[in-house]
């Protein structure tokens, strides 16, 4: 299901959504090479297209596009259909141990938070304070563990605390019921977190992840959209590093599913819901009034 479904669009705006796709080619085109995509191959697509000539579409980073990007599923039509068309530089080989579910996970929230994770070189032993347990911060959790670190899991929804547990977080904090900065250094001996992911875009929980950090200590935000404040000395003095993530790369995709793959990690579990594309009105009325988690259209 797609984030970019509000606000509603003016007719010239108007796209076919889904930004996660992940499915079985159909046809190629007469200049596709056959290493590059085949009839039957099982793909994955990175959901940006650019200019394909700056510097950083040459990196697989279309996404910062110089010349503006194309979100397929924002701007773009997107895989809430029956066929796609995509590019064939998009296209990703999906491992065949993974499903479709995954694939779509990987194609956007499961893989954002990959490379949030590579963006602050988490290491095996750290702790992490991950802000916000929705689909992209329950990625994290499920992942930091992946890379062997100690997870603290924070969010005001109780359902979504109870996910993170099961997912393997080692912490849990709702801010409803405590200060969680505090709370983050009573589980660190007083130090707090080596590093901290905000995926909320809550404008609190943002100067919260800058304040949880250690000395040293490297805060990331991924949630999009609105402001923050926060006190520059709480950086500057204790040498902190404040950055931000967008998505990942389209190499950073594929070392996503391959991490996944090698290490068995169950990112399906991150789906609460399935609808048929004939059920998208439902489904989007859900979605909308926040009454599912993460959900997939499936087609046979």
């Amino acid at each position: 299901m797609n984030h970019l479904y509000e606000p509603k669009r003016t007719e010239d705006q108007i796209v076919i959504e889904g930004h996660e796709p992940c499915g079985v080619v159909e046809m190629v085109g007469s200049a596709v090479r056959p290493h590059e995509a085949k009839v039957g191959d099982r793909v994955m697509i990175h959901h940006y297209d650019g200019c394909r000539t700056c510097s950083n579409c040459r990196s697989g980073w279309t996404q910062n596009c110089d010349r503006g990007r194309i979100a397929f599923g924002g701007n773009g039509h997107g895989s809430h259909a029956d066929f796609m068309k995509a590019p064939v530089h998009t296209v990703i080989k999906l491992p065949d141990v993974l499903s479709f579910k995954a694939g779509a996970a990987i194609g956007c929230g499961s893989g954002t938070a990959y490379g949030a994770l590579k963006r602050i070189n988490l290491l095996a032993e750290e702790t992490i304070a991950i802000f916000g347990q929705g689909p992209v911060g329950l990625s994290c959790t499920i992942l930091a563990k992946a890379f062997g670190a100690r997870v603290i899991a924070l969010d005001v929804g109780e359902e979504r605390l109870a996910m993170a547990k099961r997912f393997g977080a080692d912490f849990l904090v709702n801010p409803l019921k405590g200060d969680p900065v505090q709370a983050i250094k009573d589980v660190t001996r007083g130090f707090g977190a080596d590093k901290a992911v905000e995926c909320s875009s809550n404008p609190v929980a943002r100067e919260q992840a800058v304040n949880c950090t250690c000395q040293w200590g490297t805060t990331c935000l991924v949630g999009v959209h609105g402001a923050m404040q926060f006190d520059c000395n709480e950086v500057i003095t204790k040498q902190k590093t404040l950055m931000g993530s967008l998505t990942f790369s389209k190499n950073q995709q594929e070392e996503c599913a391959q991490f996944v793959s090698e290490r068995g990690i169950d990112v399906d579990s991150l789906f609460t819901h399935e609808f048929k594309l004939e059920d998208a009105v439902e489904a989007y009325a859900l979605f909308e009034q926040r009454k599912i988690g993460k959900g997939v259209f499936v087609f046979d």
